[in-house]
């Protein structure tokens, strides 16, 4: 087994670990230079990295999940599932920058996650004719800009949007709150496949695993970080579809609503959601590709090529406002502890760790001994 196959192995156990998520992971990696390494540590190390402790650090060092991650890794491996990791260069370039982003997602079809357009749909799973006929109207819009259509795979507005998408051969994906081969609801297995010729399906959750409750609002994020512009079709007072806004606003990624009958209650959320100010009114996709400044006649490449939801930050192009503020500091400063970069920033130091992984995966810092960063 190579080294490499033997890191994601160690990444796919710190996942599976208990008590240990995504934000946990990426702090373990940076604070130890590599997944492999964290189950090496000694208990002392991991008890003073930020946000680790006495009880994940024996969780960890048991290192029960190995096991597990290795039977994966190789299930995987043997079938039609492609892994994707955090550090690999078909992990979506939209999530890289995302604090809670997956450190890895599980994928089947012909899914190209780096189009330089993606819209998410969202919606109730009680869809009115009415929230039928806009999605497949928003849809079959979209065609001239080749958007990718992202949403959940669900009953009702989701599985409206994937459906039109594959009418009007647009790529599309479904996001799942269960593992690859647990399709739900199973009605939907026929769709699922047909996505899969343009497009198809992704989770960050492993083979076999049930939609537990719990699991959807975290799926939610993954739409929401997916998407370029999320449109909420038809949503009640309270719904999936309200977390998957509130993802996208924390991400800064726009969000449209169409308005709907006073009297509808499948239109409740929408209404209130441009009542409030948290959703632009959604009229056409006309007016949604004007506000997002996509042309027709754009003459750029069809791949994207650094995050589409940053602005230029000095003179480090294509990264984000923290990271630009990073790589600021460590240009003017040359090396510094992450303590320091901390009290400097006013960023959170789980939030910075992370940052910190995601420039080194770039290869534009390094770590040094003594927890101090310095740009290669």
């Amino acid at each position: 087994m190579s080294s490499s196959e033997t890191e994601k192995i160690s990444i796919l156990a710190l996942i599976h670990t208990p008590s240990v998520g995504s934000v946990t992971v990426r702090q373990l990696i940076s604070y130890c230079g590599g997944a492999e390494n964290v189950f090496k540590a000694d208990y002392r190390k991991l008890i003073k990295i930020p946000g680790i402790g006495e009880k994940v650090a024996r969780s960890i060092l048991k290192g029960e999940a190995l096991a597990f991650a290795e039977k994966e890794f190789k299930a995987c491996s043997g079938s039609e599932t492609q892994l994707h990791f955090f550090t690999d260069d078909t992990y979506p370039a939209r999530l890289k920058p995302l604090y809670d982003a997956p450190i890895v997602l599980y994928s089947r079809g012909e899914i190209d996650f780096n189009v330089r357009r993606s819209v998410g749909i969202v919606g109730t799973r009680g869809v009115s004719e009415y929230g039928k006929a806009v999605t497949e109207a928003i849809v079959k819009d979209l065609v001239p800009f080749n958007a990718l259509i992202v949403s959940g795979l669900a009953y009702g507005v989701d599985i409206t949007a994937h459906r039109a998408a594959i009418k009007n051969d647009l790529p599309t994906i479904g996001v799942m709150a269960s593992g690859l081969d647990v399709i739900y609801p199973s009605a939907h297995q026929r769709t699922s496949k047909e996505m899969q010729e343009n497009g198809g399906i992704v989770t960050e959750n492993a083979l076999a695993t049930k939609p537990d409750f719990m699991r959807f609002p975290a799926r939610n994020r993954i739409i929401a970080g997916l998407s370029d512009v999320t449109i909420v079709v038809e949503s009640a007072k309270k719904g999936g579809s309200l977390i998957t806004v509130e993802f996208a606003q924390n991400y800064h990624r726009e969000v449209f609503a169409v308005p709907g009958s006073l009297y509808s209650p499948q239109s409740e959320g929408c209404n209130e959601l441009i009542r409030d100010n948290k959703a632009a009114i959604f009229t056409s996709v006309a007016d949604m590709t004007t506000s997002m400044g996509w042309e027709l006649n754009d003459k750029k490449a069809e791949q994207i090529e650094v995050f589409p939801d940053v602005k230029n930050q000095a003179s480090f192009d294509g990264f984000t406002r923290d990271e630009g503020e990073v790589l600021s500091m460590l240009k003017l400063k040359g090396t510094m502890q992450i303590d320091d970069l901390s009290w400097q920033s006013g960023m959170h130091l789980n939030k910075l760790a992370a940052l910190l992984l995601n420039l080194e995966f770039q290869g534009m810092v390094r770590s040094m001994p003594g927890k101090k960063y310095a740009l290669i």
